[in-house]
């Protein structure tokens, strides 16, 4: 063979290069084809020969162990919590079976009663919850939500990993924050959560959510912090922070953790349209949990501190109404509780508090939350903004439970003779005999009687009742001064109108509602 080439080779010398060239090419190919073929037998060969070879174990991918870490660390500490309410007897509110179709009364009827439905001599009903909690104190002391152990008369705390059920007591609970202390006694020290410090969080922070949804024990979900004090959800005193880590019934009082293993959250709440879970959760800040706590476990309850003062925020901190008020920020008050501290100190409705103890009050939580921490019977500096000028004074803080308590009855809608709508309000003469029947016998003002959908007196959230005693600090005594009012306003004007508005059966709130007159009178 190789003398076969090389005398190929030698010819190809002695003829034309381009005959070279084709010589080249054609014994390229060949040398290739033959590669080929020689491959292809051996395969076959060894298909022939032996079996596929095995599929080896790779050696495991180190993947991220943040949440797992996580996960170890706070999950001993997550207790599953059971609940038994007994219920009143249905038959004992009224509820009966009816009787047979023919009229004849069903001979079985007395029996199903007095075991299915409530019978006075049956045994009582029971009805059957479950929620989570949190272990924060090693001797047993667990924090979870009011409305899981609510008018409970049996609660039951099982481990993270155990089957044993422990009995709990309720050491103490708080209805304004939902939160509630529990404790077992389960004869060992127990694993424990760190309660972090929740204002550190910030939005778009992971967090992880553990506990028993649907009863289903030690569940954990993942997602971030979607806003932070969140208001408007709940009472006055929760502020939440809100996640779309997944949490449904059953979760609550479980952690809300962030990614150091501390607690930042309690989870309490879903706003949904289903009763599951739809992204929008939401969990009392740890810092709001620990105030609760530290005052639960020390005297039983939770005592918060007021002057008697009350506001509406979205009306109190309006811009336009505090320019015309002559504050650069604060909080209007809207009432002033009889007897309170606050009227003591000469505070009253109308007046904008701009700070307390020397320190800006912009929004109602800087308002409430240094009061309410404050010691029973300290004083604090109230500053305030009074017909444009800058006053101050020195208030007694109270007991918020003795200085609000518990009222009752609500003022009707009066009858009378209304006049045309002026931006979607209809007013009539506030009389002398109305102002008696209304305990305010010496104000002057139009009393509005109803207030048109879709209209511009609806977007400054008047309500049916309220009494309209200025407008721009122009006095308003009667139906004539309202509408010679309302008259002198142009489009693109700022309007601040003075109410008053009912609270209660003997409390009045003042009220500034404030907008733009639009371009055309909204009806």
């Amino acid at each position: 063979m190789g003398y076969q080439v090389q005398e190929l080779m030698n010819w190809a010398r002695r003829r034309k290069p381009l005959a070279a060239f084709f010589l080249s090419v054609t014994l390229a190919i060949g040398i290739v084809i033959g590669t080929l073929v020689s491959g292809h037998v051996s395969a076959m060969r060894g298909l022939g020969l032996m079996s596929a070879a095995p599929l080896a174990v790779p050696d495991p991918v180190q993947m991220s162990n943040s949440f797992s870490g996580i996960v170890n660390k706070v999950e001993p500490a997550v207790v599953n919590i059971s609940t038994t309410q007994v219920l009143e007897h249905r038959r004992g509110q009224g509820q009966r079976r009816k009787p047979a179709p023919d009229g004849q009364q069903d001979p079985f009827q007395d029996f199903f009663d007095r075991y299915f439905d409530g019978h006075p001599d049956g045994p009582p009903a029971a009805e059957r919850s479950l929620g989570s909690g949190v272990i924060v104190d090693k001797r047993g002391f667990i924090l979870t939500n009011n409305h899981v152990i609510e008018q409970a008369t049996k609660i039951q705390v099982q481990l993270n990993g155990e089957t044993t059920k422990y009995t709990a007591k309720v050491i103490g609970t708080d209805e304004e924050t939902d939160l509630a202390v529990i404790k077992i006694e389960a004869g060992k020290e127990l694993p424990v959560a760190q309660l972090g410090n929740s204002e550190g969080v910030q939005v778009g922070d992971w967090v992880l959510a553990i506990g028993s949804p649907f009863g289903l024990q030690a569940t954990v979900t993942a997602g971030i912090i979607s806003a932070k004090d969140r208001a408007g959800v709940g009472r006055q005193f929760q502020r939440f922070l809100q996640t779309d880590a997944a949490i449904n019934p059953g979760n609550s009082g479980g952690p809300l953790v962030d990614l150091a293993g501390q607690i930042i959250g309690i989870n309490t709440a879903i706003m949904t349209g289903s009763r599951g879970y739809e992204g929008v959760g939401f969990a009392l800040p740890s810092n709001t949990a620990r105030t609760v706590y530290n005052q639960i476990v020390a005297q039983g309850r939770v005592t918060r501190g007021s002057i008697g003062v009350s506001f509406q925020e979205d009306l109190g901190t309006n811009a336009i109404t505090l320019k015309e008020l002559g504050a650069p920020y604060g909080v209007v008050i809207m009432g002033v509780e009889p007897g309170s501290p606050a009227e003591k100190a000469g505070l009253k409705g109308g007046d904008v508090i701009t700070g307390i103890d020397g320190k800006a009050v912009k929004n109602g939580n800087e308002l409430v939350n240094p009061i309410a921490l404050a010691t029973i019977g300290s004083k604090v500096k109230v500053t305030f903004v009074r017909d444009r000028a800058q006053k101050e004074t020195s208030v007694v803080v109270e007991d918020r439970t003795k200085v609000f308590p518990d009222r009752a009855g609500r003022a009707g809608e009066q009858p009378g003779e209304s006049v045309p709508a002026e931006f979607g309000l209809r007013v009539e003469e506030f009389t002398p005999a109305r102002a008696g029947r209304a305990g305010i016998e010496f104000t002057k003002g139009v009393l509005v009687t109803s207030v048109e959908p879709a209209s511009f007196g609806e977007d400054l959230l008047f309500v049916p009742g309220d009494l309209i005693t200025e407008i721009n600090h122009e006095a308003v005594s009667s139906v004539g001064d309202y509408r010679k009012v309302v008259g002198k306003l142009k489009p693109g004007q700022s309007v601040v109108f003075k109410v008053l508005r009912r609270q209660d059966a003997d409390r009045m709130l003042t009220v500034f509602l404030s907008g733009v007159v639009p371009a055309e009178n909204q009806q």
